[in-house]
């Protein structure tokens, strides 16, 4: 997954209004500690981080 894709995938999940707040603000547990875009920015595959959010969440499968 490009960096593009998981943006406009969190954009579809949260409102493109809101997903960069979030992004910058929510701490995930499983990104070890660490916000979205802190995780993205020490190298966390945007894989990766898009599951610990769709978790997060609790997205429907279809958004996986």
């Amino acid at each position: 997954m490009r960096h593009t894709e998981f943006w406009a995938r969190l954009d579809h999940a949260l409102g493109t209004e809101s997903s960069r707040s979030w992004a910058e603000l929510y701490v995930i547990g499983e990104l070890g500690s660490r916000t979205v875009v802190e995780a993205l920015h020490a190298g966390v595959s945007p894989k990766q981080v898009w599951a610990a959010v769709w978790r997060v969440l609790d997205l429907p499968d279809s958004e996986r």
